[in-house]
């Protein structure tokens, strides 16, 4: 899929359990014979990188270009906080 768009050279990052090379915490160490089962492959274009989800891993969604908190003022005549609409 990602490759049809010209991103098959972008680096992959996974995140997973620190206590094991498989998906499952409980398999301490370096267990052989696992499937490592992957539920979801996503990009992360602007980063650089594609990350496939192992198991139950939740995400954070990317920022904007430019931050929300330039349009965040006080209206100094009313004492109000505007641009957090």
């Amino acid at each position: 899929m990602y490759s049809k768009q010209g991103f098959s050279n972008l680096p992959i990052c996974m995140a997973k359990t620190q206590y094991s090379f498989s998906h499952e915490a409980a398999k301490k160490g370096a267990p052989s014979g696992f499937i490592l089962p992957i539920r979801d492959v996503r990009a992360s274009i602007g980063a650089g990188f594609i990350y496939p989800l192992v198991g139950t891993m939740s995400t954070m969604p990317g920022l904007p270009t430019r931050p929300c908190f330039y349009e965040i003022d006080i209206d100094t005549s009313t004492g109000k906080v505007i641009g957090l609409s």
